[in-house]
């Protein structure tokens, strides 16, 4: 079995950056300023995969991986994602498809 590679900044495609001094940001918080920026960026953007680094999740949770990216990524990326929003330096990053 493959072990999936751990998410590097260089992994990602043209990211969006976001700062977020919230002390105890959270997923649901994270996600909600993605989407925004996100929609800033166009109208419909359809989410295909997210990384949370702190708690080691990650959607979809798909079990078998390529040697050179995370098995989340690859799905997304594979699927058109084409909008990678990355907040915190890979704290949390969200990947739609923007038609």
């Amino acid at each position: 079995m493959t072990t999936c590679p751990i998410l590097t900044r260089e992994m990602l495609p043209e990211p969006v950056d976001i700062h977020l001094e919230e002390v105890a940001l959270d997923f649901f918080r994270a996600r909600k300023a993605a989407e925004e920026r996100a929609r800033q960026i166009c109208a419909e953007p359809m989410l295909l995969a997210w990384f949370d680094r702190e708690k080691g999740r990650f959607s979809p949770s798909i079990t078998c991986c390529r040697e050179d990216l995370p098995s989340w990524l690859a799905y997304a990326l594979s699927r058109g994602g084409n909008l990678v929003i990355d907040i915190n330096a890979e704290a949390f990053v969200f990947v739609y498809h923007r038609g």
